[in-house]
């Protein structure tokens, strides 16, 4: 039996990497999984490579009405959720003097505000005793060059981690965070070119970045219930990054 048997579970940004991943493992525990990505072709391909027990949903999570409509077929195909996964981001970066208003909305909408109301409109769905999973990011802790808008917003998450295990105390939902250090997707690799890959493994104290399915297994834990007296944390998957 799996350690997400019976379950039903929305990874957002789960047709590709770190969410790809995890939707791929909570299948193999047992789970019914819907994911969500912008973009069809990436949502289809992705439904295809998890095979079974398994819907994807196109949609925007910085648009309300998709995640009206999101939230709508997984009322009316499974009547409830037991584990969010709020996953979707974007990173770019760009130095200080660089930073343009688009740039700043475009982060922050997707970022911040998607994570806050696939949260906010998952609540209905969520028994008590629920488990939610934030993705934020090694970024939050530390000072890299280039990143101070997509840090600002995993800092955001973070502290959603915080204020929302105080607000859903009394349902005993558990609300944590899983941070990954560098990690190898294909965002990675738009970000980091071949010299910086090997800088940043130099500072990596198990000398490589992660992989998918490496942070995939600690949301396993943080959505089952090996987690049960476990909320409020912060969880880094990064090698060490971020430790020393």
């Amino acid at each position: 039996m799996g350690k997400l048997e019976g379950k039903t579970a929305l990874i957002t940004g789960g047709s590709s990497g770190i969410g790809l991943a995890s939707a791929k493992r909570f299948v193999e525990e047992g789970a019914y999984v819907f994911i969500t990505g912008r973009r069809e072709l990436e949502s289809s391909a992705a439904t295809q490579k998890i095979g079974h027990n398994v819907t994807g949903v196109q949609g925007d999570v910085s648009k309300l009405s998709d995640l009206d409509r999101l939230f709508e077929r997984i009322q009316r195909e499974k009547g409830k959720l037991d584990i969010v996964f709020a996953n979707a981001a974007i990173a770019k970066n760009a130095p200080l003097e660089k930073i343009t208003e688009e740039l700043y909305d475009s982060i922050f909408s997707i970022n911040v505000k998607g994570v806050l109301f696939t949260v906010q409109k998952a609540l209905p769905l969520l028994p008590d005793g629920a488990s939610i999973i934030l993705t934020a990011s090694i970024a939050a802790s530390k000072g890299l060059p280039s990143d101070s808008v997509l840090s600002a917003t995993k800092a955001a998450i973070r502290s959603f981690a915080r204020t929302w295990t105080v607000d859903l105390r009394d349902r005993r939902i558990r609300v944590n965070a899983v941070s990954p250090g560098p990690t190898e997707t294909a965002a990675f690799d738009e970000l980091v070119n071949a010299d910086a890959r090997k800088m940043i493994s130099t500072t990596i104290p198990l000398g490589r970045p992660g992989t998918p399915d490496e942070v995939a297994k600690a949301v396993v834990f943080l959505a089952s219930d090996d987690s049960s007296f476990v909320t409020g944390i912060e969880l880094f998957v990064d090698g060490g990054f971020a430790q020393i």
